[in-house]
């Protein structure tokens, strides 16, 4: 399983219970001293990757094959949040948001594309619930829309091949860099179990899209 955006949150949760699960996990961040300790505990392998950069992605796909020789699971997790209302933040932030979390998720379909074509494999993509519903004065929000579209026009793509796809679209989760206006929240771990859940299914079964959200959610 190649985890892009694996140092933290949802990516380093998933690697610990896809290892546990018995994969071989290829973990990519740019937070290189997390990415060793995850590899370390997992007993994966770490590779510095900025999704911004498509030969930076390309080299992560590449150092999988390298490694196992083939590409069964791919999860595009990579994202990172902005403050809302379109005055407040910095506007280079914004840009290297909107870069991050929708060119990265292009990148990482583009540069596994094949491999998982080769192998029937499954592609799970980490979008969000404001990915569904607009958030206000969030450009964050705008994103996920597009990573959400991303992923059925993906899907499609992929139709006839084998290759399977999942999206990920979690409600108010405990994550790094984001708080959440009540205490009964998800947890990291609690989308990790959705993402083995998808890719563990039969290869006649594909599930299109998990939304999650904590019980207590009310929106």
């Amino acid at each position: 399983m190649v985890i892009a955006g694996a140092s933290s949150g949802i990516g380093a949760a998933t690697a610990r219970q896809a290892a546990a699960a018995g994969y071989r996990v290829v973990l990519g961040a740019r937070s290189e001293d997390k990415l060793r300790q995850l590899a370390e505990e997992t007993g994966g392998i770490a590779v510095k990757c900025d999704v911004a950069e498509y030969a930076q992605v390309e080299a992560l796909a590449q150092r999988a094959l390298a490694e196992y020789g083939r590409i069964d699971v791919v999860f595009a997790n990579a994202g990172v949040g902005h403050p809302r209302g379109f005055e407040a933040g910095d506007p280079d932030d914004a840009k290297q948001m909107v870069i991050t979390n929708v060119f990265g998720i292009y990148a990482t379909i583009r540069a596994t594309a094949k491999a998982l074509r080769d192998t029937q494999g499954h592609l799970v993509i980490t979008s969000s619930i404001a990915g569904r519903r607009a958030l206000k004065g969030s450009l964050y929000s705008a994103t996920k829309f597009a990573v959400t579209g991303m992923a059925e026009a993906a899907r499609q793509d992929f139709n006839g091949t084998g290759v399977r796809t999942t999206l990920i679209s979690p409600g108010m989760v405990e994550t790094p860099g984001f708080s959440h206006p009540q205490d009964d929240v998800l947890n990291a771990d609690d989308i990790a179990r959705a993402v083995l859940f998808a890719v563990e299914q039969p290869p006649h079964m594909d599930v299109n899209e998990i939304l999650i959200r904590p019980t207590a959610q009310d929106s």
